[in-house]
């Protein structure tokens, strides 16, 4: 990396009105502050249920494609291979429907390198409805982790703070057409998919960047060893594809970005000494909730949010299994997103729900980053 010309990466938080607005992200190119070609990566929340049947996901994948191939200069089946779109379904409670940009460009002529923002992007091959959730996508989403932290220059998982994963899930046709070959799935139960691919991608997480051994790891290890699990996985199951994009997000030493990140491991859904210690870290002090200059200067919270399994929250009981007319993932968010919007004062926080094997039981990551003061950049 020494001898590769400086990069910097730039992050854009865009509201938008509905799944499929992308009018934020066409004024974002139209004004020059960011060239299409630079866009790595795209994280949006958007307000569908996150559940099986939440084709906002892939409304806004379409939307988003279809916005960016001409000024990419490719046909809109072919963005998808230049850019990491990466959309999460569910803003329950206050949360705010939104997109985060990454883009990456040369580093400004006389830039210094620092241990600033780096991003890297990899993508698996597609997986066999068969492969979902077992040894076939952990081993498949470990190399794809290694890949983009080369890609990245992150040197060591040390500096690995965040690292998002697209995955698919089952639904009654790829059952059927396993079925066909002779092959049996993980489970049946489309539902149930979601978990089981997003745990085995995190288990991916997890083996490449040490958090996990590889020896003695198998399918059955998969939403039942929930001791195993990565502090800086977040993984989210969508119908819209069937391989696994991955985006690593850390610092890295050959970069001249003006941000940092910082994560932390939220112990359970109420942890804010988490968030406030991920803050600390990437040198954005608090006390009570974020001013105006601190809002400003933070670009991005990236979150976990899950039930814990016991019932229980700090000994009380939470009845989030027990509600028939909503998914107790959507609970989760709605409380998690709460806690942290209380501390940041905004409420466009990417939080995401489902963290098997993502933190422990209840818990999971929490990242900021956060954009350094003019005279540290």
């Amino acid at each position: 990396m020494n001898d590769d010309p400086l990069r910097r990466c730039d992050v854009f938080r865009l509201p938008t009105a509905h799944p499929a607005d992308v009018s934020g992200l066409l004024r974002l190119i139209a004004s020059g502050a960011v060239r299409a070609q630079d866009i790595r990566a795209i994280f949006g929340k958007t307000e569908g249920n996150g559940c099986v049947n939440d084709f906002t996901r892939a409304y806004a994948v379409s939307a988003l494609q279809q916005a960016l191939a001409q000024p990419l200069g490719c046909a809109v089946s072919e963005v998808g291979e230049r850019v990491a779109i990466i959309m999460s379904g569910g803003t329950e409670g206050g949360l705010s429907p939104h997109l985060l940009v990454f883009a990456v460009s040369p580093a400004a002529a006389g830039a210094t390198a620092t241990r600033s923002l780096a991003i890297g992007t990899a993508y698996t091959r597609a997986f066999r409805p068969e492969e979902i959730g077992r040894m076939a996508q952990i081993e498949a989403t470990a190399a794809a982790v290694t890949e983009a932290m080369a890609q990245a220059g992150i040197g060591g998982p040390e500096d690995v703070h965040y690292v998002q994963v697209k995955c698919p899930l089952l639904t009654g046709d790829r059952v059927i057409d396993a079925a066909a070959r002779g092959a049996s799935v993980v489970t049946g139960d489309t539902y149930k998919s979601m978990a089981y691919s997003r745990g085995a991608s995190a288990l991916g997480v997890a083996v490449a960047l040490g958090e996990v051994g590889r020896d003695g790891l198998d399918d059955s290890a998969v939403c039942r060893r929930l001791d195993l699990w990565s502090g800086r996985a977040s993984t989210s199951a969508g119908i819209e594809l069937m391989h696994n994009e991955v985006i690593v997000l850390g610092n890295g030493a050959g970069w001249a970005s003006d941000a940092l990140i910082a994560h932390r491991v939220m112990q359970d859904a109420i942890d804010l000494p988490a968030l406030l210690a991920a803050l600390d870290e990437a040198e954005l002090k608090v006390a009570g909730q974020l001013d105006d200059a601190g809002r400003q200067r933070l670009l991005a919270v990236l979150a976990k949010a899950d039930p814990s399994s016991n019932g229980r929250i700090r000994g009380a009981r939470h009845i989030m299994f027990d509600d028939s007319d909503i998914n107790a993932t959507r609970h989760a968010r709605a409380l998690v997103g709460g806690v942290l919007a209380g501390v940041t004062g905004r409420t466009d926080l990417f939080v995401s729900g489902g963290a098997e094997h993502q933190g422990p039981d209840g818990g999971g990551v929490v990242a900021v980053i956060v954009r350094r003061p003019e005279g540290d950049r």
